[in-house]
């Protein structure tokens, strides 16, 4: 499934989708379906007493009918039998079909559950491997309302593929080819009829569901901007009700609802066409075979018990096709799912680890070239976000193993780009980036990124406890997590907490303040030692007590590291080795803090505008 080309535009994925079968869609679940084949295998195995079983019942119906009506019946084991002991016969047979078709039913509909849930779970992990192994460009792009749609709704849509769709529609067929062999087993002459009855109706059904699936792709995207502006909503409510958007959300969700349910309806129309066609058609096959069979009889040609079992079986044989019908829509939306996640799954992972590990020779390298570890060289590095919109350019610099580097500069200038790429959260257009002198991009990523810590201005938190908001899934002992705290004095804080460490967090942190929560930012980078530290404005959602606090565990953090800080208030990284001054992406001002503000640049021009307004 991942096999696709990548697909951005939505002129694109729309040429793409009228191109793809749904052969070749269905063909793309087919490598899930062998993960279950032993279950899936047994489940079709059951298809064939089911509808042997099904089919034959109106033969014995018929048969009964006959033996009552004196008439000469098919079954020469019922000749010169009495009346009663005839029918005491096929009632026994009929009931014995009935315990078939009632035990298989249940045990082939467990099976196909089983198969299309593990078909669903597989996809859904899959899926969300592949959509956090994305580069963060990615997401630069795409709403996480639709992202959510994708691995939930979609996904779910998938296991009808196969559960409903796929085994339900090879069940359907094996229902219509058992009856129409009995049938020409019985009078082939009505079978016929009933049979070239079935081709208009099936083109009938394959035009309305092509008009369904169409209508189907469009509700599902309206479902994915629904979706996203709920998350938006939700997510963003602080500010929602702040500025008093209420009316005015609502109105523009209300406007999304509307068209979503729009696309619904058509659905609900080509999918109620399908049934009223049906309908209308096995009412028509009943009258045929009834006007036919009727002349037949009074002919003498075909016996009252035959036009019996034939009025049944024009009945049997549209259930089949109506079900079929019916599953069909089923797996139509299970297309239209399949077709959205592989617009997902083939987007290309822009950031891959090498093929051969050099974890050896970056351990190497920090402990023999006789200098501490931690040497970060930018050679000539362009990057930009958009094609030709660059916003590093050209960056050409070395900050030296346990070297402390300030980035300053206006809005825009570059500053958190740098640290991005640094962290390998996305790729250089030119140049490249050395850690050790070993170009991050012939590192692991988890390895990179293991010597790298990075505290961000706002500190992100899962639901779970404080012990594991800290190790974030590693294995550490907790008297690493307790040393970590006490590092970064943000044990006494921690202890002060209902459950101390085991003190469980809502999500995203929100029963704890955001200098709290920055707090134990500082202690998961402190218990991971890390050769290089990363602080992007990390101190800014402190009050000035809780700055005071952690500025001492700051300067011990910082100990023997390399550090790279990015600070608006440049009050605070007076004491740095160097600071280098970004302006539109470009290295324009390195220096000390002295030395920056003798040469009268922009530094000089920063420092002084922000210490006007102090």
């Amino acid at each position: 499934m991942t096999s696709l080309s990548p697909r951005t535009d939505a002129s694109v994925n729309q040429r793409s989708r009228n191109k793809e079968t749904d052969w070749r869609l269905f063909l793309r679940l087919v490598p899930y379906a062998r993960r279950s084949g032993r279950t899936l295998t047994l489940s079709m195995l059951l298809l064939v007493p089911l509808s042997v079983a099904g089919a034959i019942q109106p033969i014995f119906i018929g048969q009964a009918i006959s033996l009552i009506r004196g008439e000469s019946t098919t079954f020469g084991f019922l000749q010169g039998r009495p009346l009663a002991e005839g029918i005491n016969i096929l009632s026994g047979l009929l009931l014995v079909t009935m315990a078939i078709r009632l035990v298989f039913t249940a045990i082939q509909g467990y099976l196909v559950q089983k198969v299309g849930q593990q078909i669903t779970a597989d996809i859904r992990d899959d899926l969300f491997k592949h959509v956090t192994s994305l580069a963060v460009r990615f997401f630069d792009r795409t709403p996480v309302g639709r992202l959510i749609t994708r691995l939930t709704s979609d996904v779910e849509a998938l296991g009808d593929v196969f559960t409903t769709g796929a085994i339900g529609i090879v069940s359907d067929l094996f229902n219509i080819l058992a009856i129409a062999i009995s049938m020409f087993l019985l009078q082939w002459q009505i079978a016929l009829m009933l049979v070239l009855m079935l081709l208009p109706v099936t083109g009938l059904i394959i035009y309305f569901q092509h008009q369904y699936r169409k209508a189907n792709y469009k509700a599902r995207e309206e479902l994915s901007s629904l979706n996203s502006m709920l998350q938006e909503n939700i997510t963003g409510v602080n500010v929602v009700q702040l500025f008093r958007r209420e009316k005015y959300n609502a109105e523009m969700f209300r406007t999304i609802n509307r068209q979503y349910i729009k696309e619904v309806d058509k659905t609900i129309f080509h999918d109620s066409a399908v049934s009223a066609t049906l309908e209308w058609i096995s009412l028509v096959a009943i009258a045929a075979v009834l006007w036919l069979g009727g002349l037949m009889v009074m002919e003498k040609s075909l016996s009252f018990g035959v036009l019996s079992a034939f009025i049944l079986y024009a009945q049997r044989l549209f259930d089949p096709l109506r079900q079929f019908a019916e599953k069909f829509t089923a797996i139509q939306a299970g297309f239209t799912a399949v077709e959205r996640i592989s617009d997902i799954l083939s987007e290309p992972i822009e950031i891959r680890d090498p093929e051969q590990s050099v974890e050896k020779r970056f351990k190497t390298a920090s402990q023999n070239d006789g200098h501490r570890s931690g040497e970060i060289r930018f050679e000539q590095v362009w990057f930009a976000y958009k094609n030709d919109e660059y916003v590093i350019k050209d960056l050409d610099f070395t900050i030296r193993p346990g070297e402390k580097i300030a980035l300053v500069g206006p809005t825009g200038a570059g500053k958190s780009s740098i640290i991005r790429l640094l962290c390998r959260l996305y790729e250089p257009s030119k140049g490249r980036i050395l850690v050790d002198g070993i170009d991050i991009r012939d590192l692991p990523q988890a390895e990179l990124r293991r010597h790298i810590g990075v505290i961000l201005q706002e500190g992100f938190l899962f639901a779970g406890d404080v012990k594991s908001n800290i190790t974030l899934g590693e294995t550490y002992s907790i008297d690493e997590v307790r040393k970590a705290a006490e590092v970064t004095n943000v044990a006494q804080f921690i202890e002060q907490l209902p459950q101390g460490y085991d003190t469980q967090l809502r999500e995203r942190g929100t029963n704890l303040s955001g200098g709290q929560k920055q707090l134990l930012a500082f202690a998961r980078a402190a218990i991971r030692n890390p050769h290089i530290l990363v602080l992007d404005e990390a101190t800014a959602s402190l009050d000035v007590g809780t700055e005071a606090l952690i500025q001492d565990a700051l300067d011990r953090l910082l100990e023997n590291r390399t550090a790279i800080i990015i600070a608006h208030r440049l009050s605070t990284i007076r004491n740095v080795d160097r600071i280098f001054v970004l302006k539109q992406g470009c290295l324009v001002e390195s220096g000390s803090h002295d030395e920056l503000l003798e040469q009268e640049g922009l530094y000089a021009s920063l420092y002084n505008l922000q210490m006007l307004g102090t």
